[in-house]
């Protein structure tokens, strides 16, 4: 594993894709302090970048081990993007052409490498097209303790998927991409899921985003969290 050259702790690793064998990058971080479990975090549209590694690392100084992969190096190794219009549109393009054939393969990928790591308790959570992979992940992945996903738009169209593992999803009520229609569908079909709307928008949980409410990232992070432990007992 080769050190990170922008002064993080984490690495970049290798995983290989329980779908088809394709070898995705990863950013591994390692747990500060005591080691809580495992967590494979799941990047928006834009690619695993900084604001992803942040997450990461916040993560990891809550006492989890955390791998990050990066779905999209199938079509383009290496992804990020900012953004700006332009970039929105490169993204929404790639996830398009990724969709979701070599997702729960390439999740349980990273599940299984966290697994080896002292036979951790793995969770999951992702953002954006992330929110969408975490719930997918929770219906097919093997190996999951607990899932939380934000905003992601396709879990409406993966609805009568059940999750095997205790799940919670976090939605914006001003959310334009979302609407509440769909999250209150998703709460009537599945009443065991723990579905939690703030008075927010798309992307609330990114400081790079305009739609960035600290409240609601805090509100949010500290339910996601309070899943994880509460799954662990």
């Amino acid at each position: 594993m080769a050190q990170t050259q922008d002064g993080r702790k984490g690495q970049t690793i290798t995983l290989k894709s329980q779908s088809d064998g394709a070898e995705l990058s990863a950013y591994h971080v390692r747990p500060h302090g005591d080691r809580k479990g495992g967590l494979v975090l799941v990047q928006e549209i834009f690619g695993v970048t900084d604001h992803i590694k942040d997450l990461c690392d916040g993560f990891a100084a809550d006492g989890y081990e955390v791998v990050a992969p990066s779905l999209y190096d199938r079509e383009e190794k290496g992804f990020e993007a900012s953004y700006s219009d332009d970039d929105i549109a490169r993204s929404l393009k790639l996830r398009d052409a990724t969709g979701f054939t070599h997702t729960a393969g390439d999740i349980q990928a990273a599940i299984d490498f966290l697994h080896t790591q002292n036979n951790l308790r793995v969770h999951i959570t992702g953002y954006c097209y992330g929110g969408s992979v975490a719930w997918l992940a929770a219906c097919r992945c093997k190996g999951l303790t607990s899932a939380a996903g934000y905003y992601g738009r396709h879990v409406i169209d993966f609805i009568s998927e059940e999750p095997k593992c205790e799940t919670i999803l976090h939605f914006g009520e001003q959310d334009q991409t979302i609407p509440m229609d769909w999250v209150r569908e998703i709460e009537a079909e599945h009443p065991e899921v723990r579905v939690y709307v703030y008075d927010a928008d798309h992307g609330f949980n990114s400081d790079r985003r305009k739609n960035y409410d600290e409240d609601a990232t805090a509100q949010a992070r500290e339910r996601t969290l309070e899943l994880f432990e509460m799954a662990d007992l």
